[in-house]
C-alpha cells in the first residue's frame, strides 16, 4: 500500500496497521478483562463468598455446556446452543413485527400532526409500562406461552421504533419538502425519494435501541414463561440451586451478554452500509 506526496512515495506497513489496531482495540478491554477475572478469583477467597469464581466456573461447565452447547436430552434438558437459539427465534419475529408496524405508522403519524398531537399522550404513558407487565394480558389474550412471550417483544421494542421514526419524519428539511412539491412527487416516489431518505438515520437508532431492549424481554418473559429458552434456563437452575448450578447461571449470563453485543453490532453494521455517508 503506497501514498504519494508530491515526488515522495510513502509506503504504509500493514503490519504497522495491524498492531496498531490490536493496541487500541484488542489490547485495552483484554486487559480490563483479565483485571475483572483477577478481582472475581480474589473474593472467591473470601469463604462468605458464596459465588463460584471464573476457574470453578470453566472446569463445572466445561462438559457439556461449553464444549457441546447443541446436546439434546429432549424436553427441556438442551445445551445452551439450543437455547440461545429458541429465544433468537422468539426475538427475531417479535422485533420484525415490530420493525415493520412502527416505522409504517411512525411515518404515518410524522407525516399528520393532527394525528401526532391525538396518538402522542397515548404512547408516551405505554412506553413507560415495564415489559412483564405486559405477561399477564399477553397471556391471558394469548392462552399459550410462546406467543406471549412473542407479543411481551413486540409491544416493548416498538416505541422506540415509533417514536425515532416519527421525529425523523418531523425532521425532514423543507427544502427537501419543497422540491417535492416542484417535482410532483406523490406516493410511494415521494416516500422513496425524500422520507426514507431523510428518516434513515432516526430508523435505525430507533432499530438499535429495539434490538436491545428485545433481548432484555424475552430473557425477563421466558423465565415466567417456562419452555425452551435462555431465560427458562436460567430460571429453573435458580429453582434447583446448587454449586454447579450457580456456575450454569454464570456462563448463560455470559452468553446472554455476548448474544446481545452481537444483536447490536449487527444492526449498526446494516446502518453503516445504508445511511448515507453525509447523514452518519
Amino acid at each position: 500500500m503506497t501514498a504519494t506526496l508530491g515526488s515522495r512515495t510513502i509506503r504504509k506497513n500493514p503490519r504497522k496497521q495491524i498492531s496498531k489496531i490490536i493496541l487500541k482495540k484488542v489490547v485495552p478491554p483484554a486487559v480490563a478483562l483479565i483485571i475483572f477475572l483477577v478481582i472475581w478469583q480474589i473474593l472467591c477467597l473470601n469463604p462468605n463468598f458464596k459465588l463460584p469464581g471464573p476457574i470453578e466456573t470453566f472446569s463445572e461447565t466445561w462438559d457439556p455446556f461449553i464444549i457441546h452447547p447443541f446436546f439434546d436430552n429432549g424436553e427441556s434438558d438442551k445445551g445452551l446452543g439450543w437455547q440461545i437459539l429458541n429465544s433468537l427465534g422468539r426475538v427475531g419475529l417479535g422485533f420484525s413485527l415490530a420493525a415493520i408496524v412502527g416505522i409504517f405508522l411512525g411515518i404515518l403519524i410524522g407525516a399528520n400532526k393532527l394525528l401526532y398531537t391525538a396518538v402522542d399522550p397515548i404512547f408516551q404513558v405505554l412506553r413507560t409500562v415495564p415489559p412483564l407487565a405486559w405477561l399477564p394480558i399477553s397471556l391471558a389474550a394469548f392462552q399459550q406461552a410462546n406467543p406471549s412471550a412473542i407479543f411481551v417483544i413486540f409491544i416493548t421494542s416498538i416505541w422506540p421504533i415509533l417514536i425515532n421514526t416519527t421525529v425523523g419524519v418531523q425532521q425532514i428539511p423543507q427544502d427537501y419538502i419543497n422540491v417535492a412539491r416542484v417535482l410532483r412527487l406523490k406516493g410511494p416516489k415521494y416516500f422513496l425519494k425524500i422520507v426514507f431518505p431523510a428518516t434513515v438515520p432516526y430508523i435505525f437508532t430507533g432499530l438499535r435501541i429495539g434490538i436491545g431492549l428485545s433481548w432484555l424481554a424475552i430473557v425477563a418473559a421466558e423465565m415466567l414463561v417456562g419452555g425452551v429458552g435462555i431465560g427458562s434456563f436460567i430460571w429453573d437452575a435458580y429453582n434447583t440451586t446448587t454449586e454447579t448450578n450457580l456456575s450454569e447461571i454464570i456462563l448463560a449470563l455470559v452468553y446472554v451478554g455476548l448474544v446481545g453485543l452481537m444483536l447490536d453490532r449487527l444492526v449498526d453494521f446494516v446502518a453503516s452500509k445504508v445511511v448515507p455517508e453525509e447523514q452518519k
